[in-house]
């Protein structure tokens, strides 16, 4: 089936969502506030936690068919990229706790119309989790999971390992009697392989130029062989095993594009809702390349913790965040990186070329 078209009415607010939004926000700003004043150091309040600071390039595919070159997918142009690696919950956990992984990409030097100015920059911002979808694909079911996702961030790593080996079990049973579990049960239930060879996912819809997409990050060569592999070894297990591989090897991905064909079987309004492969393929449009490099030294750490910021809203028009959850994160990824340049006074730093994030 071909495409939709991109129309500004492809959203629909919900009911009483801009009151939705603010309470969201200022439970989020709260929960950070607090694990700010325990750590005595702000982090962000949701991805904390991070494994990786990268350099890479972005190369755009030349042969692009016009549905697929649009916004910054210009067929051969070339782009640096900062990639930041982490793990979902909003404080700083044991890797050896399973846990929803995530990978920020920015693309650094786009053209096009910005849609938050403010921010500054020229740059856009992807930010993927190696998961096809939102257990929470609503914002008001977000609100509903948010104290619960809360208190599972802040209970204790032993409690934490038990409700994944649960989760996992309960998801085993399910699929053994055919049936397919939800995104909650799924979400819980991640285990602890080594995230370079994980598939990455928005998640939720952006707009593609003239079309709708999600986008996916797919490993290819050899850290497509990391796929599966489990991780052990404490609570920075996940960052050594990443900073390990990196010290003597370079990696490969593939940046893909879903378009929309059906907006009632591939919703913009529901991030919960899987949009099947079978009716709309990912189809590559970047190659993206990191060489061998030193991922986590101190510099980086410090520079992207504290300065970075990484939001869906940092972009270009042609690039619009879709749905009532990407509307949630333009207040919340806003107030978050607020709160912590503020709590730690120091500037949010947006980057203009490669050699502004530090080696």
């Amino acid at each position: 089936m071909p495409p939709i078209k991109y129309t500004d009415d492809i959203e629909t607010l919900q009911p009483h969502e801009g009151g939705i939004v603010r309470e969201i926000v200022a439970q989020m700003a709260a929960t950070q506030a607090g694990n700010a004043e325990r750590h005595r150091h702000a982090h962000r309040d949701a991805h904390a936690k991070s494994h990786a600071i990268l350099k890479g390039r972005m190369t755009v595919l030349d042969d692009l068919p016009p549905e697929l070159a649009q916004g910054v997918f210009v067929p051969g142009a070339e782009y640096p990229v900062i990639a930041r690696l982490s793990s979902a919950p909003g404080d700083i956990h044991s890797d050896d706790i399973p846990a929803p992984r995530g990978f920020a990409l920015k693309i650094i030097g786009v053209p096009g119309d910005r849609l938050t100015p403010a921010l500054g920059g020229a740059n856009q911002d992807f930010l993927m989790v190696n998961f096809p979808v939102l257990a929470f694909g609503t914002v008001q079911k977000y609100k509903k999971m948010l104290a619960l996702l809360e208190k599972n961030a802040n209970a204790p790593d032993a409690f934490q390992k038990l409700v994944a080996a649960a989760a996992r079990g309960a998801e085993d049973v399910v699929e053994a009697l055919g049936g397919t579990p939800g995104a909650t049960l799924q979400g819980l239930a991640r285990d602890n392989a080594n995230m370079l060879g994980e598939t990455f996912h928005t998640q939720a819809a952006i707009r593609y130029g003239d079309f709708i997409a999600k986008l996916s990050l797919a490993p290819e060569g050899d850290v497509a062989d990391l796929t599966g592999q489990q991780v052990e070894g404490g609570f920075s297990a996940m960052r050594d095993a990443v900073g390990a591989y990196f010290a003597k090897n370079g990696a490969d991905y593939t940046l893909r594009a879903q378009l929309c064909t059906d907006p009632d079987a591939m919703p913009v309004e529901d991030a919960a809702v899987l949009w099947d492969p079978d009716q709309s393929p990912h189809r590559p449009v970047a190659r993206l390349h990191f060489d061998a490099q030193d991922a986590y030294s101190p510099a980086r750490q410090v520079h992207g913790d504290d300065h970075l910021a990484f939001n869906p809203w940092n972009g270009v028009a042609a690039h619009r965040p879709l749905g009532s959850i990407m509307r949630v994160r333009k207040a919340a990824y806003e107030s978050s990186s607020a709160q912590r340049h503020r709590l730690n006074d120091l500037p949010r730093q947006e980057p203009q070329k490669l050699a502004d994030l530090p080696d």
